[in-house]
Order: C-alpha cells, then sequence, then structure tokens
C-alpha cells in the first residue's frame, strides 16, 4: 500500500509516464479549484485519449482530498465542500458504466461497509462499493448515518469477512470509537472477528490509531487493493492481533 520509494531498486519511470502525470494534474487542479463545467469536458479528453475510468478518478480523488485538506484549513467553507462532492458525483455516473462493463465474475468474499453515525456523506462510499463490485466482492451497504448498533446486527446477518466505514467528519470519531470497541465487547472470547478497515476525507494515521480501527485506506482504489489482500489472507482479526502483534496501518502490510 505505501507509495514506491525513490532510489536504489525503484522502478524507473518512462517518459509517456511522467506526460500522463503532468496531464492528470489539470483534472486535478480542475476539481481543486471547484471548475465544474471544465472537468467533465477534460474527463472526456482524457477518456478518448485511452486513459483508464480507475485512473481518471483516482484523480478526481486527489482533487477532492486537497479540497477537503483546504476546508480543514478555513480556505474553504461548506459550499466548497458542496461543490467538489457534486463535481465528484458528476465524475463517478460517467466513469460508472465504464467500470462495471469489466466486473469480475471472481467470488472475493463478502464486505460490510456504512458511513458511520452523524455522517451523511455517501459519494467516496458508493464509489468504493462500485469498485468493491466490480473487483468480484459482494457487499452489503447500510447507507448512511449507521449505529453502531446497526453494523453489530449486520455483522450478524451478513456474516461479512470485513468492514469498511466512511468517515467524513471528525465530530463522527466517537462513533467510529463506539464501533470498534462494541465489536471487541461482542467478541471477547472468541477466536476472531472481522477486520474493520476505515477511510474517508478526514481520515489519516492519526484518526486510525485514535479510532482503535485495524486498518486505513487513502482513497477508494487503495481500500479496494487492502480488501483483495485482507481477504486473501482469511479477512479475520484473530487473538494473536488483538495482543496487537499484526495489526498495522496500510502502508506496513507485507506484499
Amino acid at each position: 500500500m505505501g507509495g514506491m520509494v525513490e532510489g536504489k531498486g525503484s522502478v524507473e519511470r518512462k517518459p509517456t509516464e511522467d506526460l500522463l502525470a503532468r496531464d492528470m494534474g489539470k483534472l486535478v487542479r480542475l476539481v481543486t479549484d471547484l471548475r465544474v463545467e471544465e472537468v467533465l469536458p477534460e474527463i472526456d479528453r482524457h477518456l478518448a485519449s485511452g486513459v483508464s475510468a480507475e485512473e481518471i478518478l483516482a484523480a478526481c480523488q486527489r482533487g477532492m482530498r486537497v479540497v477537503g485538506s483546504m476546508y480543514g484549513k478555513g480556505e474553504y467553507f461548506i459550499a466548497g465542500l458542496i461543490m467538489a462532492g457534486e463535481i465528484m458525483r458528476q465524475a463517478v455516473d460517467v466513469l460508472r458504466p465504464i467500470m462495471t462493463e469489466k466486473r469480475s465474475e471472481e467470488d472475493r468474499g463478502r464486505i460490510l461497509i456504512g458511513t458511520i453515525a452523524g455522517d451523511i456523506h455517501d459519494i467516496g462510499k458508493n464509489l468504493f462499493k462500485d469498485l468493491l463490485e466490480c473487483h468480484g466482492f459482494t457487499v452489503m451497504d447500510l447507507g448512511v448515518d449507521v449505529s453502531p448498533a446497526d453494523f453489530l446486527l449486520a455483522n450478524v446477518k451478513f456474516r461479512p469477512q470485513l468492514i469498511a466505514v466512511s468517515l467524513m467528519i471528525t465530530e463522527s470519531l466517537r462513533h467510529l470509537r463506539e464501533l470498534v470497541e462494541s465489536f471487541e465487547a461482542s467478541t471477547q472470547g472468541q477466536d476472531e472477528r472481522p477486520l474493520i478497515l476505515i477511510g474517508g476525507g478526514q481520515v489519516d494515521d492519526r484518526i486510525y490509531r485514535m479510532s482503535g480501527s485495524d486498518f486505513w485506506a487513502l482513497d477508494a482504489f487503495s481500500g479496494v487493493q487492502l480488501c483483495q489482500r485482507l481477504t486473501a489472507d482469511g479477512g479475520k482479526r484473530t487473538l494473536e492481533m488483538q495482543a496487537g502483534t499484526s495489526t498495522r496501518p496500510p502502508d506496513q502490510l507485507p506484499s
């Protein structure tokens, strides 16, 4: 999950890759600057030139992260977040049909997702769900403003390997901590419980450690990669992990 470190043993970037990175930077800036009317034509241009839908969405998400950071610094207000959300919604509407054409038929596992109580943001969660399903996962989506009790109930009924929780506002962190504590209490004495991973615009390493969750992902795409690796390993948190010997943030996962 960690980024590539330049230096000895790193992969040399090709000139065409550098050109693509610079070209995608324009899309990132358009999202960051909230230039709504210019984003979709730029997306169409990239599609026409053969850029994948996943790469385009990743660029849009980078722009969204910048907007979220600017909001946190007081450089954007709530209206800016709403505009950025509308840009992302429009981008997803254009790119979703392209991604679903490549939907995998392989059964990779079951994942329970939802936005934690007190938070009604769903654009990132919905994108994450679409990507999971494209990669062969069976997903139960609980929606937004989901209480810890509802997560627990759905876990009993759905029996997922992983539970993915979206968090866009830090005010909901207390509910996220309550969710993790509830799962710990409900599975006390059992050999294992589903792994809990978190993501969202306000999630970083500090929020991850405060929440008590097992893993965190920077964006929807890295979240899918994380789910693939965790379900390949069984997707359960064992008593050994509960003892603190194996719980790591995503950039420390073994390859």
